[in-house]
């Protein structure tokens, strides 16, 4: 009996080091597993961010073809109304399912700001579809687009961890907007 108590402490020792051993592999493991799935879902996440701006840039991009004629000093190059709108049929049907993806995987400031950037260009692609009458002042409905498609981005971008300041470009887009609405002689003068 004495040589057990004798090797009891080591006895311990063994058995507090094991358990210790089993413990830290065990948090070691979990927090590993934690990570990669940390990196797993935010590589889905940002498939289904740019897959969003993709399909909401497609739409946007038609519908400014379409509405070509509205806009003095267009860039864009104007597309027949028949084929504007099977182009608009497709690019929303790609939209509708991509909005799941971000439904699914986004969290709730980019997919609420998301929903702004959609309902921005749908008002162009109202427009370019007939249901609404050319507003006065097209460049204030642009405008709201690339506002909204800015902040869809830096919400996107927070939600990523992106960093690297802005990359905002809707002041600049509505400079050159009212550059190119500008009659040459307002050019020449500033």
């Amino acid at each position: 009996m004495s040589t057990f108590l004798t090797q009891l402490p080591a006895l311990l020792g063994v058995l507090v080091g094991t358990l210790g051993t089993i413990l830290a592999t065990s948090l070691a493991d979990r927090a590993r597993w934690r990570r990669s799935q940390n990196v797993r879902w935010d590589e889905r996440r940002l498939d289904a961010y740019v897959e969003y701006a993709h399909a909401i840039k497609e739409s946007h991009a038609v519908a400014l073809r379409m509405t070509a004629d509205h806009r003095p000093g267009s860039h864009s190059h104007p597309i027949d109304r028949d084929d504007g709108l099977a182009r608009l049929a497709e690019a929303d049907a790609r939209r509708t399912i991509v909005w799941e993806n971000l439904l699914l995987l986004g969290d709730e400031p980019t997919v609420v700001a998301a929903a702004g950037w959609r309902d921005a260009v749908w008002q162009v692609e109202r427009l370019a579809r007939g249901i609404v009458e050319s507003p006065p002042d097209i460049s204030e409905m642009l405008t709201r687009v690339n506002e909204a498609r800015d902040g869809y981005y830096r919400a996107a971008r927070r939600s990523l961890g992106v960093r690297g300041g802005s990359v905002e470009q809707s002041a600049a887009l509505r400079q050159a907007l009212l550059e190119r609405s500008a009659p040459a002689s307002d050019v020449r003068a500033s």
